[in-house]
């Protein structure tokens, strides 16, 4: 007989197998595990059984006789040992099935065959009730098979279990079509089929939802949703991952109830805002802390993380969550826990996208033959000749549209590899990832390649150890100029461009915009030179490294001791060729180094006492440094292009270098504990003390409580036989949080270097700043909340709903001094601001047959308002300048909103069409005091609804999210609608809507260069809109069917982003935030910004 080598591979590979799973099996039953019951039943001491040793047993409790009370009393065993003193009297045997389940069955008794002696010719005729034989296959939602399925004949006690490949056998009576199937299974609805005259049955279980037994990640340690006190949103890495995305908090849009996400620009990796339950600061950071597998980051924007690597994403809300983290928890937290391996099989997946990005909406502007005779008119109401003869008019057409120069369509390009598995003792997770974005504008793009590995090892049944890193490399070209006025940024030249005019002169040179006509602009700028002469590049490598040492002296104690590091090194270079405008060639390098160490120590405790109280705590201490240092230098004049930012040192004139090091340290002391009485009555208490370096003495250290109280009432015995309500849950909590509003060094007098000329020498100087230190202390917010999750039918239908109330006291702003101080600011604690609000949101499986559709849906309500400031003065922000107007926008006002926009309310046009404001002081004259509210930033409520419906092998996705009742302060109106007299093009409805005695109410004043400008209720818009974020329609492989064992799924989607947006807001798009950052109250500004795109994506996921 031969044997090939394939053959022998095979036979080897089986063997292997078989032996891997024998050796996992056995390592499994050969665990220690104590156990003390008395008089408790069977199901019951299996239920703490899976508890203790983190198995699941599959069974029908007929056949072990669940009901059966024993008592058992061992210390230290085997469990194999533990499960045959159980079942010592009855014939069940126990079979590993799965990773870490175990089937328990009735061992099968052998008849006895008697030979029987019949006579020749006899003929036997089967029983009419004799029994038959039913087979079949048990899978699970995703395809696999399921090991442990019970398969029972209804209304008896006749049944079996599948096996690790989820198949059965049974026998069942021959009682025609009457008999009926139970299928039932942990995690799974219980499904009932008829048999008929079927000797085959396969079926596809369908997954119970469960979510109130998830757990979820909280500061320093996890909860089941179930036990939870606090306000939390989870987002899932289906919706994390739905679409690409350079930024992983775009995945929070409309996801989270009370998280406003607002994307500054549509630039590839620009920042994003992103605001938990209102604005809380005037002068700090509102941006929520960021915590990476437990690692708190420094920076505002986690762009260290891949989206396909995070498996949730925890948004705690409320200060019973956020009170553990201190001094920085007073924004909100964002936990991101990234994918971890489990034992088992390894798996592969693998997922690649290509996407194509358009401008999502054209601004209507005016054409050539338009821009002429609109510019002729003006000349007339200005008196002066015609710029255009009617032939010129006639001649130009249509014209040159520069914004098909400016946009362009951009492909977006995302691949990623993970390798996850591993046994008992050690589970790995590493993948690979790139994002490559170019922009719609030309020369913009985003890249990022990242490596990530998460290690887990067990060294023994006592220490573990974990380890995760991140590696990523960062590249972007930036083409974001933005704001400015009459054509002097590259956004406003591509509107302000005459369209009778083409980029290039009859040579190749670029046209010089600004001498193209006696009457246009000085300051218009050809935007070829920003997007071709000028180069702004920054590269960083980013480290994020945390390692933990895990030591469980018994089952109810944890000790952990971990520490971490993350590390940027970045490089910024910018280079304006001498081929641009006016230029000589200029350069500018900037690099900085980030370095912060972490080193976290804690203990924990979980303990069950009686089956009704529960004991969950933890206490420690945490050390956390921040050390950022930087290095700066420019020149002006370049003989050449060639060396553009790497030969600084033959610059004609070169600049000024600087450096800087600051360095701040954190240290900190924490404890939570949490109770629970047979799961009804819950209670938390937590305290976090913080010192900082940062303070003044006698200010340095700042204590954060919080206390939270929960009672299910669901579990109480009067709803036990309540059939509508599955789940009731009221909950309160109470607690204080801090901001660190200041930078290291702003309580100490710090002198600055100069340089100042005695005689006719040069000399170096210190001295003092013009900025006064302050005895300084925390900014610390008080929040109240009060919240109810309701469950009804079964959980099908969970709503929750949360009122809040923040109070932030003891506001850091600057506050102007008497210049005979030789100090003009100082900074103090002077103020307090309000946030109140109410959240909503409903988690529904509306249909789980065949056809399944869940819904999700959030809505938020948020109000804010200034309570104090020093003494009683406003505040006023948001300085705009576009030559035409240079003004405030915003102001900050006891009893009002935040960031209110402020300025003149129009009173339509005199008789010669210019504007008219109102005397709002009635005092005769406009000044300075008819200054009034015009508008506000901050929106009446935002929402997000997400629709989930699959048929067959389709899935179809739907998410839309929505603001509304925002007002948007539209300053690229200021120079793109009211700048007459400049040669610069405009909107059409400008040409078609201004002022003439035909038409005296007009939208538009007189076209004339001399307008009466000012900030006024002009440039309000509504900035409310409803967009369609995504859509994706997804086929799943019917990889079982066909047989195929390699793979193990394959879903080919095709889906749009921001295809479909519902508004009335005049520009580009509302989702628009020009002077956003961490720290800025000036909200809902648009000045020139990158607009965002409209996106087409096709997509693969392979798994293996």
């Amino acid at each position: 007989m031969r044997i090939t080598i394939a053959q022998l591979l095979c036979t080897v590979l089986f063997l292997n197998m078989t032996y891997a799973r024998t050796v996992k099996a056995q390592a499994l039953l050969e665990q220690s595990i104590t156990l003390s019951v008395e008089n408790k039943e069977i199901r019951v001491v299996l239920s703490t059984i899976e508890k203790a040793a983190k198995v699941t047993f599959s069974y029908i409790p007929q056949q072990i006789q669940a009901d059966r009370k024993v008592s058992i009393n061992i210390s230290n065993q085997r469990l194999s040992t533990v499960l045959d003193q159980l079942f010592r009297n009855l014939p069940i045997t126990y079979e590993v099935v799965g990773k870490k389940q175990i089937l328990l069955s009735v061992r099968p008794v052998v008849q006895p065959t008697i030979p029987t002696l019949l006579p020749k010719n006899t003929s036997f005729e089967p029983s009419p009730t004799a029994d038959r034989q039913l087979s079949g296959t048990v899978k699970s939602e995703t395809g696999e098979g399921l090991p442990g399925v019970s398969v029972v004949v209804k209304n008896t006690t006749r049944g079996t279990t599948t096996d690790a490949e989820g198949r059965y056998k049974l026998t069942i009576p021959n009682d025609g079509p009457a008999v009926t199937l139970v299928f039932s299974f942990v995690g799974y609805l219980n499904q009932e089929i008829a048999i008929g005259n079927r000797t085959t049955i396969d079926l596809q279980l369908v997954p119970n939802d469960k979510s109130l037994d998830e757990v979820v990640v909280v500061g320093y340690g996890t909860v089941k949703k179930s036990d939870l006190t606090g306000s939390l949103s989870q987002v899932k890495a289906k919706e994390i991952n739905s679409y690409p995305a350079t930024n992983v908090l775009q995945a929070l849009t409309g996801r989270a109830a009370g998280v406003q996400v607002l994307q500054n620009t549509g630039a590839p990796g620009a920042p994003v805002s992103v605001r938990i339950r209102g604005t809380n600061s005037i002068q700090g950071s509102n941006e929520p802390l960021y915590v990476v597998d437990g690692f708190p980051l420094s920076g505002t924007n986690p762009t260290v993380l891949n989206n396909a690597d995070i498996e949730t994403m925890e948004i705690l809300k409320d200060a019973s969550a956020t009170a553990i983290y201190g001094s920085r928890g007073a924004n909100g937290v964002v936990l991101i826990t990234t994918k971890h391996g489990k034992a088992g099989k390894t798996r592969v997946d693998f997922e690649t996208s290509y996407s194509s990005q358009t401008l999502r909406k054209k601004l209507d502007l005016m054409n050539a033959q338009e821009y002429a005779t609109f510019y002729n008119e003006q000349a007339a109401n200005d008196k002066l000749k015609p710029y255009f003869t009617q032939d010129q008019i006639n001649a130009f057409g249509q014209g040159f549209d520069w914004q098909n120069l400016v946009f362009q369509k951009a492909p977006m390009k995302t691949t990623a590899l993970n390798i996850s598995g591993g046994n008992e003792k050690t589970q790995f997770s590493l993948s690979g990832s790139a994002f490559n974005q170019d922009g719609i504008v030309k020369g913009s793009d985003y890249n990022r390649y990242s490596l990530r590995a998460n290690i887990n090892h067990a060294v023994s049944s006592k220490f573990s150890v974990n380890f995760g890193g991140t590696l990523t490399r960062l590249q972007t070209g930036r083409k974001d100029s933005n704001g400015g006025s009459r054509g002097n940024s590259m956004i406003a030249g591509a509107i302000s461009a005459p369209p009778t005019l083409t980029p290039y002169n009859d040579d190749g040179t670029y046209r010089t915009l600004a001498i193209a006509y006696p009457f246009v602009a000085t300051d218009l700028i050809n935007p070829l030179n920003f997007i071709n002469e000028q180069n702004n590049q920054t590269k960083a490598n980013v480290a994020l490294l945390n390692a933990s040492l895990i030591f469980k002296p018994i089952e109810s104690i944890t000790i952990k001791v971990s520490g971490g590091v993350e590390n940027r090194d970045d490089r910024t270079d910018n280079y304006t060729t001498r081929n641009f405008v006016n230029s000589s060639g200029s350069a500018s390098v900037g690099t900085n180094q980030f370095t912060s160490l972490l080193s976290e120590n804690t203990i924990s405790y979980n303990k069950t006492f009686n089956q009704k109280h529960t004991v969950s705590a933890v206490a420690g201490f945490t050390y956390q440094d921040f050390v950022n240092t930087s290095l700066a230098a420019s020149g002006v004049g370049f003989l050449s292009n060639t060396p553009e930012t790497y030969d600084l040192a033959s610059a004609s004139t070169p600049g000024i270098p600087s450096s800087g090091y600051t360095k701040s340290v954190l240290l900190s002391y924490l404890a939570r504990v949490n109770y629970a009485y047979s799961s009804k009555y819950l209670a938390t208490v937590s305290i976090r003390r913080d010192g900082s370096s940062k303070y003044s003495e006698g200010n340095k250290w700042g204590y954060f409580p919080s206390a939270a109280l929960a009672w299910r009432v669901s579990n109480e015995e009067f709803m036990k036989d309540n059939s509508l309500i599955s789940d009731l849950k009221v909950r309160a909590s109470w607690g204080l949080t801090g901001s660190q509003a200041i930078n290291a060094y702003a309580t100490l007098n710090q002198l600055y270097s100069g340089k100042t000329v005695f005689g006719d020498a040069l000399y170096n100087t210190y001295g003092p700043s013009t900025t006064l230190p302050g005895n300084l202390k925390w900014e610390t917010t008080e929040q109240k909340d009060i919240g109810v999750d309701f469950g009804i039918l079964n959980n099908r239908i969970l709503f929750t709903a949360d009122y809040y109330i923040k109070n932030t006291r003891d506001l850091l702003n600057n506050v102007s001094l008497p210049s005979s101080l030789g100090y003009t600011t100082t900074i103090k604690n002077v103020g307090e601001i309000q946030n109140s609000g109410l959240e909503l949101g409903i988690d529904s499986r509306i249909l789980t047959g065949a056809f399944k559709w869940d819904v999700n849906a959030n809505i938020s309500f948020n109000r804010n308002k200034v309570v104090k400031l020093y003494g009683g003065q406003d505040i006023l922000g948001g300085t705009i300048s576009v030559v035409v107007i240079n003004d405030v926008t915003n102001i900050l006002r006891e009893g009002r909103p935040l960031g209110q926009f402020w300025g003149y309310v129009e009173d339509g046009y005199d008789d010669k069409g210019k504007i008219k404001y109102k005397d709002t002081d009635g005092d005769g004259s406009i000044t300075i005091k008819d200054k009034t509210y015009i508008g506000n930033p901050n929106p009446k409520y935002i929402f997000g609804f997400n629709s989930n419906m699959s048929y067959k092998n389709f899935d179809l996705t739907l998410f839309l999210q929505g603001v509304q009742g925002n007002n948007i302060f539209n300053a690229s109106a200021m120079g793109s609608t009211i700048d007459y007299g400049f040669g610069l093009n405009m909107p059409r409805e400008v040409y078609l809507n201004h002022w003439s005695t035909t038409n005296p109410n007009a939208k538009y004043p007189i076209i004339s260069n001399s307008v009466n400008a000012r900030v006024s209720d002009r440039y309000i818009e509504d900035g409310s809109f409803v967009r369609l974020k995504n859509i994706q329609l997804a086929y799943n492989f019917p990889l079982q069917n066909w047989g195929v064992k390699w793979v193990r799924t394959i879903q080919l989607y095709a889906s749009g982003q921001n295809l479909l947006t519902l508004t009335n807001y005049s520009w580009w798009d509302p989702e628009v935030n020009s002077k956003g950052d961490a720290n800025s109250t000036t909200q809902g500004v648009d000045s020139y910004s990158y607009p965002v795109a409209k996106t087409i994506t096709a997509g693969l996921r392979v798994g293996f």
